[in-house]
Formats: C-alpha cells, sequence, structure tokens
C-alpha cells in the first residue's frame, strides 16, 4: 500500500473516473443511500502522485469536463548505435544489443508494436532466463528532417508507457514534436505488456483495497499489518521469478538496449514523476549516451524511503490548501461555512469519521469506506482541473452518495467497471520494494514516526505513515540505497518542477538539478503534478525548444 511512492502523471485518474461514473450513471446501478453498512475497513494506496499512475496531463482539463458533463452538470537499427561497454558481460550483451525489432500493427489503429528481448538477470546475461517487453510507436508526422525517437515514460512506478503513448501522447504532444520524433513506448519489466507482476485476484484486491489504513487500535494494525504479509505473499508466490529483477537499474538497462535496437545513437526522452527517477538512473549508468532528457516532476534519489514518505505527505497538505483556498470561493464548496484552509480540512476530517462508521452507498452494489474516500481526495490533488469534479464528490458523500469519489479511487487504483484491476500496484510495490530499504520495520516505527506526518498533513498524515509499511513484509531485500546522481559528462539534462507539485514537491526538483552535472531547473509557479503540455505556454516553449533545438532554457527560468 506504500501510497506514497505511487509516482504518477494525472490525467488518466480523470479519463477513467469518466469512464467509472459515466457507467454507474448511465446503468443507474448505485444503491440507495439506506443501504449502509458497517465499515469494511481502510485500504490501500500503493504511492500516490507520482503517481504518476500513467498519466495523461495535458488532456486532464478536457477529460473533467467531460466528467462534469457525464454527471449532468523511425530509424533502421544502425550499426553504429553504441554497444555495452567491454568486458565479458558486455560480449554476452551483444545479442540483445545488436537485436531487430520485428514491428507489426497494433490492436490500437496507427501504431506499430514489437517485443524486446532483454536478460533477466543483467548480472547473468545469456546464462538465465530471458524477459520480453513490449514496445510501441507512432512514426514522426511530419516529412522533413527526423531527430530519431522520442522514448516516454508516465511514472508509477507501474504505469503502462504504451497505454499512455497510445491514448495520450501520440495526439496529446506538440505537433512540432510529433512531427520530428518517433514516439516509443516500452513498458517496463513487471508492467502491463512486458511480464507483469501478479499479486491478488480482483476480489482479493478489493478487499485489500478497504483495510483501515490509519488503525486506531490494536486490532487494527493486526488487520493492516495481516493485509499487508497477505499482499507480499501473493507477489511472491505468482510472481517468485521477477521480483528480484524489477529494479529501476533493471528497467534503466533495458532503455538502453531499446535505444540501441531503434538505432539511436543517443537517447532522447521525457519521463514524469517517477519517471524523472528512471531517466536520471539512465543518465548515472551512461551519461554519455544521454540526448535530450525532460524530467517533469522530479523524484530526489538521494532520499530514503522515509523522508520521502513525509515529504510528500506535507506535498499533499500543501496542494490540499490550495484546493481549500479555491473550494471556499465557490457556492457549491461543501466545506463551507469553514473560513479557513484548516478549519475546511477539520470538516473534512469530519466526513473522514463519518464514513469510517458508517460507508455510504456507491455505484452498484458497493460503498464507499473511509479508506476508499481518502484516496479519492488524494487521486483529485494530482490536478486543480479535478477540483470542481471533487467538491461535487465530497458534497454527494456527506448527502449520501459515494459514486463520485469511489469512481476517482477506483480510476487510481486502475480498478475498471467490471471489477478487474490492472496490475499498476503490484509493480508499484515490487519495484518501490526493490528500489530502497523499507521506510519502516514494523508498527512501532511507524508510532515513533505518527506525530511527524500528522504535523506534516492532520488530513492525510496519518494513512500515509501507515501506508509506509508495506514493504516491511516483502520477500526480497531491497538492492538499491539512497544516492546522489551526478551524471557526469552528460549533456544539458532539463528537470522540470512544480511549486506546489503534491506528489513530488517542488524541494526535490531543486534538488535533482543540482546534483545532475549538466542539470538545469525549469520552474512552474503552479498546482497540481508535472507541468509539461498541461496548459503552459512558457513550460511548454521552453521544452519543445530544448527538445527540438539544443538549448536549454536559461538557469532557473521561471513560469507561471
Amino acid at each position: 500500500m506504500d501510497t506514497s511512492r505511487l509516482l504518477r502523471t494525472s490525467g488518466a485518474v480523470f479519463a477513467t473516473a469518466a469512464m467509472l461514473i459515466s457507467s454507474a450513471a448511465l446503468e443507474g446501478t448505485a444503491p440507495s443511500a439506506s443501504a449502509t453498512s458497517r465499515p469494511q475497513g481502510r485500504g490501500d494506496g500503493t504511492a500516490h502522485g507520482t503517481g504518476d499512475r500513467s498519466s495523461y496531463d495535458a488532456s486532464t482539463a478536457g477529460t473533467a469536463d467531460r466528467v462534469r458533463s457525464h454527471l449532468g452538470l523511425s530509424r533502421v537499427a544502425s550499426p553504429l548505435a553504441p554497444l555495452p561497454l567491454p568486458g565479458a558481460r558486455g560480449v554476452a550483451l551483444r545479442r540483445y544489443y545488436e537485436q531487430k525489432l520485428s514491428w507489426h500493427a497494433c490492436r490500437t489503429s496507427g501504431f506499430e508494436c514489437a517485443t524486446m528481448t532483454a536478460p533477466l538477470d543483467y548480472d547473468r546475461p545469456g546464462q538465465g532466463d530471458d524477459i520480453k517487453l513490449a514496445v510501441s510507436r507512432k512514426k514522426a508526422t511530419g516529412s522533413g528532417h527526423r531527430l530519431g525517437s522520442l522514448m516516454l515514460n508516465p511514472g508509477g512506478p507501474g504505469g503502462s508507457a504504451i497505454t499512455y503513448l497510445q491514448q495520450y501522447a501520440a495526439a496529446g504532444y506538440p505537433a512540432a514534436v510529433r512531427a520530428r520524433y518517433d514516439m516509443v513506448a516500452m513498458d517496463p519489466r513487471g508492467v502491463a505488456g512486458s511480464e507483469p507482476v501478479t499479486c491478488l485476484t480482483n476480489a482479493e484486491m478489493d478487499a485489500y483495497t478497504q483495510v483501515g489504513q490509519a488503525p486506531e487500535t490494536d486490532a487494527e494494525v493486526d488487520e493492516l499489518v495481516d493485509a499487508y504479509r497477505k499482499f507480499a505473499d501473493g507477489c511472491a508466490n505468482h510472481s517468485g521469478r521477477l521480483l528480484r529483477h524489477v529494479s529501476t537499474v533493471d528497467a534503466a538497462r533495458d532503455m538502453d538496449v531499446l535505444r540501441a535496437a531503434l538505432g539511436d545513437e543517443k537517447l532522447s526522452y521525457v519521463g514524469a514523476s517517477y519517471g524523472t527517477f528512471l531517466g536520471a538512473t539512465y543518465a548515472g549508468l551512461f551519461p554519455t549516451r544521454v540526448g535530450k532528457l525532460v524530467l517533469d516532476g522530479a523524484l530526489d534519489p538521494s532520499l530514503d524511503s522515509a523522508r520521502i514518505n513525509r515529504d510528500q505527505t506535507a506535498g499533499f497538505q500543501t496542494a490540499f490548501t490550495s484546493f481549500a483556498q479555491d473550494c471556499l470561493k465557490h457556492k457549491d464548496c461543501p466545506l463551507a461555512p469553514a473560513a479557513s484552509p484548516t478549519a475546511a480540512g477539520e470538516h473534512l476530517g469530519a466526513l473522514f469519521k463519518q464514513l469510517r462508521a458508517r460507508p455510504v452507498p456507491a455505484a452498484r452494489t458497493r460503498r464507499l469506506t473511509e479508506s476508499l474516500a481518502t484516496m479519492g481526495v488524494i487521486s483529485a490533488m494530482y490536478d486543480e482541473a479535478a477540483w470542481g469534479l471533487l467538491r461535487k464528490g465530497i458534497g454527494d458523500a456527506r448527502r449520501g452518495d459515494g459514486t463520485v469519489l469511489l469512481a476517482l479511487s477506483d480510476a487510481y487504483y486502475e480498478r475498471d467497471v467490471h471489477g478487474a484491476y490492472s496490475n499498476l500496484m503490484y509493480a508499484n510495490a515490487a519495484v518501490n520494494c526493490l528500489d530502497l530499504p523499507p521506510a519502516f520495520r514494523g508498527p512501532d516505527d511507524v508510532r515513533e514516526a505518527l506525530p511527524e506526518f500528522t504535523k506534516a498533513s492532520p488530513i492525510f498524515g496519518p494513512t500515509l505513515a501507515w501506508s509506509a509499511l508495506t514493504c516491511a513484509y516483502w520477500s526480497v531485500p531491497a538492492i538499491g540505497h539512497p544516492h546522489r546522481i551526478t551524471a557526469r559528462g552528460a549533456a544539458p539534462i532539463l528537470v522540470v518542477g512544480t511549486t506546489r507539485d503534491p506528489a513530488t514537491p517542488y524541494q526535490w526538483a531543486r534538488s535533482l538539478a543540482s546534483q545532475l552535472s549538466s542539470g538545469r531547473l525549469l520552474t512552474y509557479d503552479g498546482d497540481g503534478h508535472t507541468a509539461y503540455t498541461r496548459g503552459s505556454a512558457c513550460v511548454d516553449k521552453a521544452v519543445n525548444t530544448y527538445l527540438l533545438g539544443s538549448t536549454p532554457p536559461p538557469a532557473s527560468q521561471k513560469c507561471s
């Protein structure tokens, strides 16, 4: 449930929410307000905002409008492409670097798909199992000079890059960029089309998301710990072969194999949220192979897991304050008559307490519990375009209808209208728990940290503190550790930070840009998670100029 480590972009949440809410509205299956039940518990998170799940940022405002409406309100592989470093391992890797991808039409019209082979274990290339990775591309649309491939990752970890490309980026990125680059996406190992990690059945996942994630009694703590153990055991039982080999370092090495297979001498890349950590890791491993790297909504690799969770808790509080300030300006604000963001937070906390005691009916035969409502609110913090929808969701829940908040929660977890989950949350835990040692070793550590988390966010602090306990019960020990990434020798790398980003706080972008020897910081003074293609002409112009030319923005450029 490591909710604070889900680093992904935002638009997919609301596109999915539109579908879920529309389905409920059309079918008229939401139960009556009288059909209440005792709370089923509180649940899962797995990493917020940072999402990123995958995320289709630029289209968020449009999809939020559609939600309101529903509610009635490249090149041939080149032998010149650099191969791995010399030595015995480099020789063993050669067959992977020299592979030719067999492209064919995807099911989604207008896209090409292929399967790339990589070693499951980079320490034993060619000696152990291989892994098959799904790749898709949209060829450059222009007739002029092409700049090669632009690789994309929307975050997570666990977000499908292919879904992001096909459902948003291939149409939502600026036309000038799409004209000169082949847009390329590869689902990272363990994600979606690339031998996905699996852990629970859909019914088990439903139960998991409802376990109380802000326990107040010893019995509730035991229930939460038991849920974490069952989740970890399920992942080990169903995906034990993969769990040691889905780290961010593994995924970055896969990116270099794909770069070579595409025929590109340098990597051009746009990574959002967790995708910034993936891109920075690539730069640290292969600095001389860096072409144009855009790292939007940055993660700070020098932080340990506990600090990441605590910083992100404060980030969500900052985002809620912005939401509350805006909400109190509207006649339909369900948190009125609060006179301040602090009082508005107290009103929201009171709603969560009510739902803890008595969940309210939502779509079909389901109920909105405290845990699901909390996740619904957190999901809307990713983008200010969803604030109107959140106002409605909170107001409806207070009146006994949990449909909107449940839909936002379902979209965050990638649960569809049929009750089926993607593997987002499974891959998210698998990567996070391998990349860094756990934030806490057991319940006593969480209890000790609760005052700090509650100070960071009176609303979300307890939930995010307990959700950071997930990796304590993981079956595979972490192989990564906090570290600074300098990537000496790399071409200029553009880091984009948003001042009131909930999921990847702005100070993380400043830190990453200062660590990278060639880092250049672009600041967006605004709300929401990530900035590129989300409505700021200033940000888009600066990023496009960098991608299409050779000039990064001036040092410390600011946009609003």
